[in-house]
């Protein structure tokens, strides 16, 4: 019964999903969104790093206004639509251009190939790991101070902000999973590989914390194992995703549910939440009106290479009935379905405790 309750559910958002005008603004809810994160949520901070995890160019933001940003999509991130939800007019600004009074509405600190774990993803070259992008925050929330004028003011007005946090994935696809660079599949099981990832990403949301963060949204991994990337790397052996890799990130996402808790629980006036984004996606894609779900949307040469967009070649013209855009990244209509569902949960399944619509309000 659970099942075809979040089949109907995921029905339901994707109609509406595709039926959304371009931007949806209502009454600003929160005073700042500061963003956290990787490819997922990177819109131009990697533009200016010596690294091949880039998406400045054309096709990547054929759909978007302003055209290739450095958003690893057709067009807008998944936290670029919450932000509409929760009232913003404009995309949260990356912290390569953020200046002035601009990041008093917050900013993106989000790194393409970036992980929990400093040496992630460092084959493809420079990006900002999550302790360097909480370093990146120190540095602007100093500046909101010396604008507001007082340690005092600042901690009620960062108190009031959200935050949204996703990383883990490339530790696993730019870590874990790629034995010819790195070793942590040889010095930890599965399980065990959660579990260290999950304590060092305790210590980084505790920093967090200590720099102002009170109303936090965790992203669970997606279904990483149901990838093109991984799909050609693995094969499925009749399945229509590498079971194993969903099964082994489910460690991951089992914990981070466990440490929300542990986190509301442990510190003051804490409010964590889990947004189970694998769950959000687990349903057939058919049902919800994808007709392609293993092939990326745009040309991306030999797919178990680097997996991003061949520059200036044409993209499919059906790209709301793709789910992926690259060989990783999922196209703007499943940004709109995990957007939706994760500000406005539909299931209960969906956040933990709560949505990010009801976080915002606390």
């Amino acid at each position: 019964m659970a099942i075809v309750v979040t089949v109907c559910c995921m029905v339901f958002v994707m109609v509406l999903g595709l039926d959304l005008p371009p931007r949806v603004y209502g009454e600003q809810q929160v005073p700042c969104i500061f963003i956290f994160g990787d490819s997922m949520a990177d819109n131009g901070n990697n533009n200016g790093l010596v690294t091949k995890a880039k998406a400045n160019y054309q096709p990547y933001g054929i759909d978007f206004p302003t055209g290739a940003t450095g958003r690893f999509s057709n067009g807008r991130n998944t936290v670029d639509i919450i932000a509409e939800f929760l009232g913003f007019n404009d995309s949260i600004k990356p912290f390569a251009i953020a200046n002035g009074r601009d990041i008093l509405k917050g900013v993106n600190y989000a790194s393409g190939a970036a992980g929990i774990r400093k040496e992630t993803g460092q084959q493809q070259g420079d990006r900002i790991s999550m302790d360097r992008q909480l370093q990146n925050h120190q540095t602007i929330v100093s500046r909101i101070a010396n604008m507001l004028g007082n340690d005092s003011a600042t901690k009620s007005y960062l108190a009031k902000c959200i935050y949204l946090v996703g990383m883990g994935s490339n530790d696993y696809v730019n870590n874990y999973y790629m034995p010819k660079f790195y070793t942590t599949s040889l010095e930890y099981a599965p399980e065990q590989y959660a579990i260290v990832l999950i304590q060092q990403f305790s210590l980084q949301l505790r920093t967090l914390y200590r720099l102002g963060a009170r109303k936090v949204a965790l992203d669970g991994l997606g279904l990483l194992g149901c990838t093109p990337k991984e799909l050609a790397t693995y094969g499925t052996n009749g399945s229509s995703c590498v079971q194993f890799i969903n099964d082994e990130v489910q460690f991951f996402n089992d914990k981070l549910r466990l440490l929300v808790d542990e986190l509301n629980s442990n510190l003051t006036n804490a409010n964590f939440i889990y947004v189970n984004t694998s769950g959000i996606l687990s349903t057939d894609p058919a049902l919800a009106g994808f007709r392609v779900v293993g092939t990326p949307c745009c040309e991306v040469g030999s797919i178990d290479g680097l997996g991003t967009c061949l520059s200036l070649k044409a993209p499919c013209l059906n790209r709301a009935e793709y789910v992926f855009w690259d060989a990783f990244h999922p196209t703007e209509a499943v940004n709109i379905i995990t957007a939706t569902r994760s500000y406005n949960a539909r299931s209960p399944f969906d956040a933990y405790p709560v949505d990010i619509y009801s976080l915002a309000q606390l």
